[in-house]
């Protein structure tokens, strides 16, 4: 879902499998080095198909948490590296996405308003100039820094990204507009990492845009997957 929201969306369960491991590495718990259960071990103690397991291991990987040793298994990485992955991050709460990135305290807050469409979100959502859309401002921190604010918009018919068949991310370094800015306590002039999201239904309507900052450091990589069905 948009960076920050949380629509309630069924998380499918390689991303859940992915999570909890992902924070037991990050916690510490699985330190770097040590090898994991067999595909086999994983889908007994998950319920799940060997083709579920295998998915939450790719995720893990391309994530950099974990290598795969060929005829040995797979490993923690010796040095764990802190990888945005989409569209998988787009089905978990903001609140599981940095908890599966910190063993920090993650705090994330949310300011829903109805606002009226300019004239750049009416042709983009195609809806009326001036018709009421919803806007939400997510702000997330780890252990009291900012490390995140999104704003998103959609038509009020919209309830969440289920309707989504595709997403599209631009990714750029760029400078924030002032409310980004202020909340990221970015020095001015300093660049952020910028990540704007279109949610596309099958019959190519925009169903939800969304605009999100963090600190331009705070990613070693982004990975993008296209398909949301």
């Amino acid at each position: 879902m948009p960076e920050g929201t949380d629509h309630s969306v069924a998380e499918p369960a390689y991303v859940r499998i992915a999570g909890e491991y992902a924070r037991r590495i990050r916690g510490g718990e699985l330190p770097p080095g040590m090898q994991l259960p067999s595909y086999a071990e994983i889908a007994q103690q998950n319920g799940v198909s060997d083709i579920v397991v295998r998915k939450a291991l790719e995720l893990l990987q391309s994530q950099g948490l974990v290598r795969s040793v060929r005829r040995r298994g797979v490993f923690v990485a010796d040095r764990p590296n802190l990888v945005r992955v989409s569209p998988e991050r787009q089905l978990e709460a903001a609140e599981r996405s940095f908890q599966n990135e910190s063993d920090q305290q993650i705090q994330v807050e949310r300011e829903t308003e109805q606002i009226p469409a300019t004239n750049d979100l009416a042709e983009a959502l195609g809806v009326p100039v001036g018709a009421e859309i919803k806007h939400v401002v997510t702000r997330a921190t780890e252990d009291g820094r900012p490390i995140s604010i999104s704003d998103t918009y959609q038509p009020l018919d919209v309830i969440d990204i289920s309707g989504a068949d595709f997403l599209e991310e631009t990714i750029s370094d760029k400078l924030p507009t002032p409310v980004h800015a202020e909340w990221l306590r970015t020095t001015p002039g300093d660049l952020v990492k910028s990540v704007h999201q279109r949610f596309i239904a099958a019959d190519d309507r925009i169903i939800m845009i969304s605009d999100v900052s963090y600190p331009r450091g705070r990613y070693d990589a982004f990975v993008f997957r296209m398909s949301l069905k």
